[in-house]
């Protein structure tokens, strides 16, 4: 059985960084940045309270055409958004005083996506966990910590503890997103097989990313002949997308996934206001998808648990889109033919889907699609028909290549349908 199916079929899900520092709104990293005490971070845990159900968020996922969502049920400042057995830093003793992460999952699952959880490997408040030489930890090169004895393994036993708890507690997990591993934090640092063992006991059909060995820039075991038992069933490139796709040597395809932001941070900062436009991110998952890969899209709620006017102004805007072509991103892949120079291919089956991006002088050209491999063209918002366009000059420099224009005078330039991206639909022969 190939798990990742459902995967490489849904090519488009949520990213949900939500915690503790949704409340400073400085970003997720702020007491690694600002090398806040656990003091000084103290009083964010004993106000924390979210006022917006997670219901919501899932709505807004489905109603823009993703199939599936990862929240941090853990982040690297050490705070559990789950009832977990092993700590008291957890969301059931704050204000909020409930589950969030069944709340979440159940969520998910009723709007029929799939659920993915973040669980950071890091963890900033645990008192076994290195500090003073670790390369991000808040006390690091702080003087009061540099002779501290700690027993890693401590910290260890506690971490396997807590992703045990994620695996048997909330039912079926889609997706479970590690991160990240640095420098000699990787792998058996982490006692990775053990570990990813334990996943596969509870959740054998689970998805896991490359970060136990890897981090957003790195690749690990993945791209080898010999990947190790943790490397991972997908690559998780940030904030770029790989040129050429991801492949191993011999040529064969990795599952990989995108995650980017919609501004600049990945939890909820109100000043950062460089957001993609929705043409953007559109586009960007039509490259992910005619690379073979998939696209995670975060968004950072506030501490309210609310998404920005921002955020779901684009949410609405891509959903409007994949709504009339989503057919063109859910359950495609590369085409196998070389990129046209005014958009990009997906393909399903026999259908070939030409996104196109820029606006033509004169017909369409469809390169690398074969004139009489067509069996008939159509326009995927509404189905109607896109002849073959037959002007002489085009036609007879080159005979064997399909031109479509999108208008009813083939010698005229006609402005996209559709800026975001008008796709054809074209139906190859059997």
């Amino acid at each position: 059985m190939n798990k990742t199916k459902w995967f490489e079929e849904a090519r488009f899900g949520m990213f949900i960084h939500f915690g503790l520092y949704s409340i400073p709104a400085r970003g997720e990293w702020v007491r690694s940045a600002e090398k806040m005490s656990t003091e000084e971070y103290q009083p964010f845990f004993e106000e924390f309270n979210p006022e917006v159900s997670p219901v919501e968020w899932a709505k807004a996922a489905k109603a823009a055409g993703m199939k599936y969502v990862v929240m941090t049920a853990k982040h690297h400042d050490g705070f559990c958004l789950f009832d977990s057995e092993y700590t008291d830093y957890k969301i059931t003793n704050t204000p909020y005083g409930r589950d969030f992460v069944r709340e979440y999952v159940e969520a998910v699952r009723a709007e029929g996506l799939g659920v993915g959880l973040y669980f950071s490997l890091l963890d900033w408040h645990h008192p076994h966990y290195l500090k003073y030489n670790d390369l991000f930890h808040p006390m690091r090169g702080n003087e009061a910590y540099k002779d501290e004895v700690i027993d890693f393994d401590v910290y260890l036993d506690y971490m396997h503890k807590q992703v045990e708890e994620i695996c048997k507690n909330y039912g079926k997990i889609d997706i479970l997103w590690f991160d990240f591993s640095y420098g000699e934090m990787a792998g058996e640092k982490w006692r990775a097989t053990e570990l990813m063992s334990m996943v596969r006991e509870y959740q054998p059909d689970v998805l896991v990313d490359n970060r136990l060995e890897g981090s957003g820039h790195t690749m690990g075991s993945i791209f080898t002949d010999a990947p190790k038992p943790y490397s991972g069933d997908f690559y998780s490139p940030e904030q770029y997308i790989p040129v050429d796709g991801i492949k191993k040597a011999d040529g064969s395809p990795i599952p990989w996934e995108l995650c980017t932001t919609m501004n600049n941070q990945w939890s909820y900062v109100p000043t950062d206001t460089l957001y993609k436009t929705p043409q953007t991110i559109i586009r960007k998952l039509t490259e992910c998808v005619s690379k073979g890969g998939n696209m995670l899209l975060n968004v950072g709620p506030d501490a309210k648990g609310r998404f920005s006017k921002e955020s779901m102004d684009i949410l609405n805007a891509i959903g409007k889109w994949m709504s009339e072509n989503g057919d063109s991103i859910h359950g495609c892949a590369e085409a196998d033919i070389p990129k046209p120079e005014w958009g990009r291919y997906t393909r399903r089956d026999n259908i070939i889907y030409a996104h196109i991006h820029d606006t033509t002088i004169g017909p369409v050209p469809l390169t690398g699609i074969p004139r009489g491999s067509i069996q008939k063209i159509r326009f995927l918002t509404d189905n109607s028909e896109v002849p073959l366009a037959s002007w002489a000059f085009a036609v007879r420099k080159n005979p064997d290549m399909a031109f479509v224009s999108l208008g009813s005078n083939q010698n005229h330039s006609y402005p996209l349908p559709d800026e975001m991206g008008t796709v054809l639909a074209v139906y190859l022969k059997s």
